[in-house]
This record gives C-alpha cells, sequence and structure tokens, in this order.
C-alpha cells in the first residue's frame, strides 16, 4: 500500500540517522570530546556558544571538572573548541532524530496510516529512543565527579541501546515492506537467533574495550602480545579473578578477541550449512552479506588492534558492526516465518 511506502520511507530515514549518530558518536569517543560539554539544557543546548565571551564561560565550566584539571590543564581555548563540536553535534543528532521520529508519528497518526501492530511497534521504538537519549547524559555524568573518563559499564548500554533501537526500527520496516513471510527452516532461524545472541554481547564487550581503552595494549595477533596469553600473572589486575573479564583491560581484551572467533565460526557455519538448501533469492543475499560483512570486520578488529587504535580504523570497525547487524537483522526477518 502507497501510505506504507511512507512509513517504511519513514522508519529507514530513522535507521540512517541513528547510524549516523553511532558513527559521530565513535568520532566523539575516539577523539575523547565526550566530557567537553559539562552541563545538560535540552533547547538551549542546542545553539553551541556564540561569540568569545560565550565561549570562554564554556571554558571555564569545562575547566571545573576532573577531565581539565586532570588530563587537559594545558588546553587552550582553541582545543576547547575541537572536542567541543564533536560532543555538540553528537547531541544536535539526538535531538534531530527525536524530532524525525515525534512529529511524522503524531501526523501518521492523524492520518490513521498505522495499524495497531505498527503504532505499539513505534510507542516501543519511541520508548527506546528516551533511553537511549537518557543513558546518553548518565553516562556523561559518570566522568563528571572523580575520574576524567566516563563509565565502560554506562558507555556499553548507551551504544548497545543505540544498535538495538536501529536494529528494531529496520525490523519494523521489513515488517511493513515484507507482510507475507514463508515458513522456513526453524532450525536455521534458531541459528541465526543464536548468532544475534553472540552478536549483541559482541558489541557491549566491544563497548568495554573502548571505555577501558582496551585497543591499546596487547598490540599483537593472533596471541595478545609477545607470544603470551591471558592467562600470565602479569595481565590479571583485578580480585576476584573473574572481574577481569568485565573490568580489567587484559581480561575484556581476551573476551573480545575469542568471542569474534565464535562470530566468524557461527556465520560460516550457517553459510555452510545453507550452500546445498534451497533459498530464497533475499534469503541467499542475507547469508552471503553476513559472511562477506563478518570477514571485512574480523580483518578490521586485528588490523585496529596491531595498529593501536587510529581514529578511522576504530571509527570503520564500528560503522561495519553497524552494517553487520543491520544484515543479520535482515537476513533473520527473511529466515522468520
Amino acid at each position: 500500500m502507497k501510505k506504507d511506502k511512507y512509513v517504511i520511507n519513514w522508519l529507514l530515514v530513522g535507521c540512517f540517522l541513528i547510524f549516523i549518530m553511532v558513527l559521530v558518536g565513535g568520532i566523539t569517543r575516539l577523539t575523547h570530546s565526550g566530557l567537553s560539554i559539562s552541563n545538560y539544557k535540552l533547547i538551549s543546548g542546542t545553539i553551541p556558544p556564540i561569540g568569545e565571551e560565550e565561549w570562554k564561560e564554556a571554558f571555564e565550566l569545562y575547566k571545573k571538572y576532573p577531565e581539565y584539571q586532570k588530563l587537559n590543564n594545558h588546553f587552550n581555548l582553541s582545543d576547547f573548541k575541537s572536542i567541543y563540536f564533536w560532543e555538540w553535534l553528537h547531541r544536535v543528532i539526538g535531538r534531530f532524530i527525536g524530532i524525525v521520529f515525534i512529529i511524522p508519528f503524531l501526523f501518521f497518526l492523524l492520518k490513521k496510516s498505522l495499524s495497531k501492530a505498527t503504532i505499539k511497534k513505534c510507542i516501543l521504538l519511541l520508548i527506546m529512543g528516551a533511553f537511549q537519549g537518557f543513558l546518553g547524559w548518565y553516562m556523561v555524568k559518570s566522568g563528571l565527579i572523580n575520574r576524567p573518563d566516563v563509565s565502560h559499564y554506562r558507555l556499553a548500554a548507551h551504544l548497545t541501546t543505540a544498535f538495538l533501537t536501529f536494529a528494531y526500527s529496520l525490523w519494523v520496516a521489513l515488517d511493513l515492506k515484507f507482510p507475507s513471510k514463508k515458513q522456513v527452516d526453524i532450525r536455521l532461524r534458531n541459528l541465526l537467533r543464536i548468532i544475534l545472541i553472540f552478536l549483541i554481547i559482541q558489541i557491549i564487550w566491544g563497548a568495554f574495550v573502548a571505555g577501558l581503552d582496551a585497543g591499546f595494549i596487547h598490540n599483537h595477533w593472533p596471541l595478545m602480545s609477545e607470544g603470551k596469553l591471558i592467562h600470565e600473572t602479569v595481565y590479571i589486575e583485578q580480585t576476584p579473578f573473574l572481574k577481569n573479564f568485565i573490568e580489567g583491560r587484559s581480561g575484556v581484551q581476551f573476551i573480545h578477541r575469542y568471542l569474534a572467533y565464535i562470530v566468524v565460526g557461527l556465520i560460516t557455519f550457517l553459510w555452510y550449512t545453507t550452500k546445498n538448501k534451497k533459498l530464497t533469492k533475499l534469503q541467499n543475499r542475507g547469508v552471503q552479506s553476513l559472511l562477506i560483512l563478518v570477514s571485512l570486520q574480523f580483518i578490521l578488529g586485528v588490523l585496529t588492534l596491531v595498529l593501536a587504535v587510529p581514529i578511522w580504523l576504530g571509527i570503520a570497525h564500528q560503522v561495519v558492526a553497524f552494517f553487520l547487524l543491520a544484515a543479520l537483522t535482515f537476513t533473520l526477518h527473511r529466515f522468520s516465518k
């Protein structure tokens, strides 16, 4: 139906904007710009400082917090402006996404262009988006108290929620694009669900790596550092032992590395399993795209590590993770009955 076409395009625009927001968020993180704006103003915060006096006021506010006092006390106003830009842009995109979602949603409601099922899904998307905004500020607050860095737990929650909001937006669009689904092999569908679970866990540990700057150590592959593995005492940072794998930089990198092998193995197994099965054109494209993207993502991950996280590679690694989740969402949808 024509009205569904408009709704689908609206949802896909939302997906694209979330992608842009995650991209800018990655740049913000890798340039250490995330704590440059020390307050939250929903409306007035949309406009950056205008004129030298306002910039000086913003810089003086920044000086009151740990990041300046402990790390960046050598900054001048020009340095501050460069990090302020990325955090400001990240927040503005978040506000813009809210407008792009809410106004068309109300319009479609008034025009009765949404089914009851779609309305429920869109309300859930609205809640997820609002929660994502809350998590962003909750994350920033953690870096304004004692230490000049955000909590890696809050960073992981913020990033993972963005990925999930994107995936669900795409799923709702696919529901409208392909209202009729066919009966498929339940084992393949369940395998795709397992891959999705492992991919989400991998995204969470990727955020842990970013939040703890764990990519700047053990910059060797395939072994972790100078041919040594994590079981050596030198790499154990926390007690009890298991906390190493959620709070220790070595342990977090270890989990992220070996989860990558599992994700690659599962997708390769999916591809091999479907080789001799009769698939639809879209199912086959989905499986092929997963194999290509997971291979590219693995290579990017290795390069990002051994080159000690250059900004462009870190961003590329995050972008391909986004594409991989999109491809997995599409493929799972095509294999759902």
